[in-house]
């Protein structure tokens, strides 16, 4: 039974909001939930969390890769200390499960709880495995992942093909998004601009001269730009001062809303913003983060431009005037841009959550699986199950819209998205 989980880890959006996701879905399931955060006083965790009244708990630990010699023995040092405190922790809370969702606090406390016998599972959002999952693919049960290469990391046995967790809310929007594609293009008028949680200077400095140069104050079209905290009133006079009606903001609360919204999206390439851009299916420009672990933002990038879903552009080789002559090319061809963002709705998971915790629930039971309803890939059709003719021509059966889902821990009835939608 899960009555209480703990969630380990976090240091920038992209790895608490999947975490975030799986807790709510979760939470919609076992309304009784004891549920407590372990994260660092560093990560975004500790300015989102208290808010949300969530109870978070503070490791003192600080990240090994990235670092120079001196930090990183320092950060070596604090392991001992910080896998007795996550141990004392675990002790204390006694979770039915840990939950890693990246990032450096992950480390101790899934081990800790790994080697005093609690079940583990992490969240592995990205086509590259970072250091810290590649150390606990060996100790944790359970993998849930967005890309099928990193199924060699952790096993086939304990990898479950769930897509990256994005927030309930997509959920919705995705379904008007598929229901009206065409009237959903039509009522977008913005274009947003995302750093990721802790903002982008490069983008913050050469977006809004871009979208000048592409005329967007003669278009009837405002700019919602995301910076962070520490640029939002540099890049606010900038637009002022271009003459460009912009909303600036630090962060983003209502982001399916924004989304939805969006003519085009310009971002950088963390996981989590791919997992949103397809759930609701954006056009985008994705300029990654050139020094992302691994180059992971680029991996990303390139994947969804390779399916026509967005352009990717190198900081490297970022030019304002020729990033603008795109934005305005793009904004003049609303066809393309509903392309993009069918291609990109294609490829999203917006019950990725659900699938999740449908596992979880199957593997250590709890409340009932989701009335979700999911395609299977089976040879032959369950005897006495009803299947409807969407998806056919690739050899997808989806059950009708009364049918409930099996448990996800039925490996051959793994989820399978139709049509990036959430059918029920």
């Amino acid at each position: 039974m899960i009555r209480r989980i703990m969630v380990a880890g976090g240091g920038t959006g992209g790895h608490l909001f999947p975490g975030l996701a799986v807790v709510d879905e979760l939470r919609r399931r076992v309304p009784d939930l004891d549920v407590k955060f372990v994260g660092t006083a560093r990560g975004i965790e500790a300015r989102i969390l208290p808010g949300r009244g969530e109870a978070l708990e503070l490791l003192k630990v600080t990240p090994l890769k990235g670092q120079g010699v001196a930090a990183r023995l320092k950060s070596v040092a604090r392991i001992p200390t910080a896998m007795m405190q996550a141990s004392s922790l675990i002790r204390a809370f006694e979770p039915d499960l840990v939950l890693g969702v990246g990032g450096y606090a992950s480390g101790p406390v899934l081990l800790s709880a790994s080697l005093s016998g609690r079940p583990t599972a992490l969240l592995e959002q990205n086509a590259y495995v970072g250091m810290t999952n590649r150390i606990l693919a060996r100790f944790v049960d359970r993998a849930y992942i967005a890309f099928t290469q990193t199924e060699d990391v952790f096993g086939k046995h304990k990898s479950r093909l769930t897509g990256n967790p994005v927030r309930h809310e997509f959920v919705e929007h995705a379904r008007r998004a598929l229901a009206d594609p065409e009237g959903f293009e039509s009522r977008a008028r913005t274009v947003l601009v995302l750093g990721g949680s802790q903002g982008a200077r490069k983008l913050n400095e050469d977006v809004p001269r871009a979208l000048a140069r592409a005329g967007i104050a003669n278009r009837s079209i405002e700019v919602v730009h995301q910076t962070g905290e520490a640029m939002r009133d540099e890049v606010e006079e900038t637009y002022r001062q271009l003459g460009i009606q912009a909303r600036v903001v630090t962060f983003i609360d209502e982001i399916a809303r924004a989304y939805s919204g969006a003519a085009l999206v310009v971002a950088r390439a963390g996981a989590t913003t791919l997992a949103e851009l397809c759930a609701i299916g954006r056009p985008s420009i994705l300029i990654p983060f050139p020094s992302a672990a691994d180059d992971h933002q680029t991996k990303n990038a390139q994947a969804l431009e390779d399916r026509g879903a967005s352009i990717c552009i190198r900081e490297s080789d970022l030019d304002v005037d020729a990033l603008g002559e795109l934005i305005g090319g793009l904004l003049a061809d609303p066809a393309r841009r509903q392309a993009m963002a069918r291609v990109a709705r294609e490829h999203g998971r917006p019950d990725a959550a659900a699938a999740i915790v449908d596992d979880m629930i199957g593997w250590l039971g709890g409340a009932e699986p989701s009335r979700r309803v999911a395609a299977t890939r089976d040879d032959e059709p369950t005897p006495g199950v009803q299947y409807c003719g969407v998806g056919m021509a690739s050899g997808l059966r989806l059950p009708c819209a009364e049918l409930a889902l099996r448990p996800a821990t039925h490996r051959s009835r793994r989820p399978v998205v139709v049509d990036g939608a959430v059918w029920e």
